[in-house]
């Protein structure tokens, strides 16, 4: 009787740990840190997850085989070809990895994600000879399969959900240190604005051209933030951990990574905040200040005025397809300065990085403990029927 009631007691036990750690769980993905969960894998936790997303995809790539040229019961035996051509190839890797032919695999390794890739891209190329379309079919599923290691795997969706979550802080956080910033900043974007090749570079650059201008800032900015973010990610472990009253477990290198995905992301919603904010100011400032004779005597034309207009508050106001791609060229480099200064500036970087660590301490904090309950729940499985000694079964 006592020894059943041992068994009892540490089976209750059992449950209240694995409850205790799936909370822990699901805070570290809410938090959009899902890689500080021990057991996580990309083989059961990402990949596994996208399961139906890449077998849909897999399916629909079936029809390049197909060729329009043909008659329907050549493209017919076309498709049957391809299904017989990839129920091979799945068997075969199936028999690799030791299981039934044509089973649904439990978990997606490199054999199942290089058939996801190459079957595919090879039916083109076998029953039509296009190596062109092989090529962007392989190449479009490595895309399919890094979106999918960082949506599931990285958890892309919950950080911006969980940046969503902040968006309020965030906006009175970018308010508030844009107008720390907004001295010099204004100075240098109005320069721009009244600068007569402002106008005649941005006013009437084609579209594929602003197109190409942003991404190159966006690439730039890209740029800056991963070679500066892995030395703010060291920086807050190490002052969390300074500051900790218990032991902190260092992170690991993916963890590090999904550490400084979040920060990433989180600057990077403050800067799109600026940018935006930035180019709509001048948009309203050129309407009221920006005539259609300057315009004139800046770039040779009055300007092309865009369908829609503003409501009439007795002031005459313009709004011109130069306008707004001059208030979007400043905007974006205004964007491009506040995201150096913020990391770079010492009194900018310290507030901007005070409410991110704050909550970076209490996930440390978590994971410590979430770490600790996962080696008593180890540690438990190894010992007797009445738990371990010392533990809450032996009391």
């Amino acid at each position: 009787m006592v020894a059943a009631r041992g068994v009892v007691r540490r089976g209750r036990l059992d449950d209240g740990v694995e409850s205790e750690l799936q909370r822990y769980e699901q805070q570290f993905r809410r938090a959009g840190l899902p890689l500080f969960i021990e057991d996580w894998s990309a083989r059961t936790d990402a990949f596994n997850r996208a399961f139906p997303l890449l077998a849909l995809i897999f399916v629909v790539e079936l029809l390049g085989a197909l060729n329009l040229d043909w008659p329907v019961l050549l493209n017919l035996a076309a498709i049957a070809g391809a299904v017989a051509f990839s129920l091979v190839a799945v068997a075969l890797v199936n028999r690799r990895r030791g299981r039934p032919a044509l089973t649904i695999p439990e978990d997606l390794g490199p054999a199942e994600l290089a058939g996801f890739v190459l079957v595919p891209a090879a039916l083109p190329l076998v029953f039509n000879g296009q190596w062109a379309s092989a090529v962007v079919t392989a190449a479009g599923n490595l895309f399919v399969l890094g979106v999918v290691a960082l949506g599931f795997g990285f958890g892309i969706g919950a950080i911006v959900l969980w940046a969503i979550r902040r968006l309020a802080g965030q906006l009175a956080q970018s308010v508030a240190l844009l107008a720390r910033a907004l001295p010099l900043l204004l100075l240098f974007a109005v320069v721009l604005f009244i600068n007569t090749e402002m106008w005649q570079v941005f006013g009437e650059m084609e579209d594929v051209s602003m197109l190409a201008t942003g991404t190159l800032l966006f690439l730039v900015v890209l740029a800056f933030l991963a070679v500066r973010i892995p030395r703010e990610v060291r920086a807050l472990e190490a002052g969390v951990a300074a500051e900790s009253e218990t032991d902190v477990e260092p992170l690991r290198r993916p963890q590090r990574a999904n550490v400084g995905l979040v920060m990433l992301i989180s600057h990077g919603l403050q800067v799109l905040v600026v940018t935006v904010a930035i180019t709509a100011f001048f948009v309203a400032f050129g309407m009221l200040v920006i005539g259609s004779d300057v315009t004139e005597s800046w770039i040779g034309t009055k300007g092309e005025v865009v369908s829609w207009s503003p409501p009439d508050v007795g002031v005459p106001v313009r709004i011109t397809h130069e306008l707004l791609r001059v208030s979007a060229a400043i905007g974006a480099l205004s964007g491009l300065y506040y995201a150096i200064s913020v990391l770079t500036d010492s009194a900018y970087r310290e507030e901007f990085l005070d409410e991110l660590t704050d909550q970076m301490a209490r996930t440390f904090e978590a994971r410590t403990a979430y770490l600790g309950l996962l080696a008593s729940k180890d540690g438990a499985g190894t010992t007797g029927d009445d738990g371990p000694a010392g533990g809450p079964a032996a009391v």
